[in-house]
C-alpha cells in the first residue's frame, strides 16, 4: 500500500484550506494550490484564525499552531504541488469541466503511485477517473464543512476503485482524527442526498411566504435538534454550491423533485453567495448576522 507523508491540497478555500489545516496538524508535509496569491493568502489567513483560537481554548500551544502552519507550503504551479505527493486532494470549485480538466493535468504530472482523491460534493468518482490513467487509484474523499470541526469523510468508491486504495484513504482519515463511511457511487452519495433536498426544501418555504429566514431557522434547530437551521447552513455551505449541486442532481436523476428554488437561483445570480461573500439569507455585515428579508 502507499506509504502517505506528503499530500498536495488542490484550492485554498473555505475547503481547501481546511483540509490542508488537519492535514499538517496530523504531522504530514501538505502543498496548498490555489490559481493566484489572494487566494492562498485568504487561505493562511483562515488556517491562522482558526489556529488561533485553538490556542486560546488551550487545545494546543502557540509553538504547535506555528509548526502547522510551517508544514503548509502555499504554490501556485500545480506541477510543484503534486510532483512528488503521495496524495493529492483536490476541493476546487464543484464544476464538473472544471475537475475533469484538472484531473487530467494532475494524472500527468503526480507520481504514479499516487492516489488521487476528489473532495466533490456530488461529482461522478467514475466521471473523473475516467480521464486519468491510474482509476484503481482514484477515490472520492468527502470531507464536511468546517473541516477542522467535522468529524466524518464519505469515502466514495468509483467503479474501478481498488480495495487497497480504499484502506489507505482510511488510514489516512483515521489519522486526521475523522470518522468514515464507505459509498458506493451515486449522486450526492449518502449526505447531500438527503441534505440538498431539505435545504432545498426550507428555500422553497421561505419563497412561498412560509416563514421567515429566523423562524424557519429557529424550528428546525428546536424542533429536529440540528445544531444550525438550513438556511444558516446554506450560507455555510455557499449558495453557488447548492445551485451546482441541484442542478447536477437534476441532470443525473432525471427527477425534478430535486430542482433549485427560483429563490436559490436569484441569489447566485446577484452574487449573495452565502458567510464567504458576506451575504446570503442572512448579512454578515456587521457584528452579528442579520436574517435577510425576501
Amino acid at each position: 500500500m502507499v506509504d502517505v507523508k506528503k499530500i498536495a491540497v488542490l484550492g485554498a478555500g473555505q475547503m481547501g484550506n481546511g483540509i490542508a489545516h488537519v492535514c499538517a496538524q496530523a504531522g504530514f508535509d501538505v502543498k496548498m494550490r490555489d490559481i493566484e496569491q489572494r487566494f492562498l493568502d485568504r487561505g493562511f489567513e483562515t488556517i491562522k484564525k482558526n489556529l488561533g483560537r485553538s490556542v486560546k481554548k488551550g487545545k494546543v500551544s502557540q509553538e504547535e499552531a506555528d509548526a502547522i502552519v510551517g508544514r503548509i507550503t502555499g504554490v501556485l504551479s500545480l506541477e510543484d504541488a503534486v510532483k512528488d505527493a503521495d496524495l493529492v486532494i483536490e476541493a476546487i470549485p464543484e464544476v464538473v469541466q472544471l475537475k475533469l480538466d484538472t484531473w487530467k493535468e494532475v494524472d500527468k504530472l503526480a507520481p504514479d503511485h499516487a492516489i488521487l482523491a476528489s473532495n466533490t460534493s456530488s461529482i461522478s468518482i467514475t466521471q473523473m477517473a475516467a480521464v486519468t490513467g491510474r482509476p484503481e487509484k482514484f477515490i472520492g474523499m468527502h470531507f464536511f464543512n468546517p473541516v477542522p470541526v467535522m468529524r466524518l469523510v464519505e469515502i466514495i468508491r468509483g467503479a474501478a476503485t481498488e480495495n487497497a486504495t480504499v484502506e489507505v484513504i482510511k488510514e489516512v482519515s483515521a489519522k486526521l482524527g475523522k470518522e468514515t463511511v464507505i459509498v458506493n457511487e451515486a449522486p450526492g452519495f449518502a449526505v447531500n442526498r438527503l441534505l440538498v433536498p431539505a435545504i432545498n426544501e426550507a428555500i422553497f418555504a421561505i419563497q412561498e411566504g412560509v416563514a421567515t429566514v429566523e423562524d424557519m431557522d429557529k424550528a428546525i434547530k428546536l424542533g429536529l435538534n440540528w445544531p444550525m437551521g438550513p438556511l444558516t447552513l446554506a450560507d455555510f455551505v455557499g449558495l453557488d454550491t447548492l445551485l451546482y449541486i441541484s442542478d447536477y442532481f437534476v441532470e443525473e436523476f432525471k427527477d425534478s423533485k430535486y430542482r433549485a428554488p427560483a429563490l436559490l437561483r436569484k441569489m447566485v445570480r446577484a452574487g449573495w453567495l452565502g458567510r464567504k461573500d458576506g451575504k446570503g439569507f442572512y448579512d454578515y455585515s456587521g457584528d452579528e448576522p442579520v436574517p435577510m428579508r425576501f
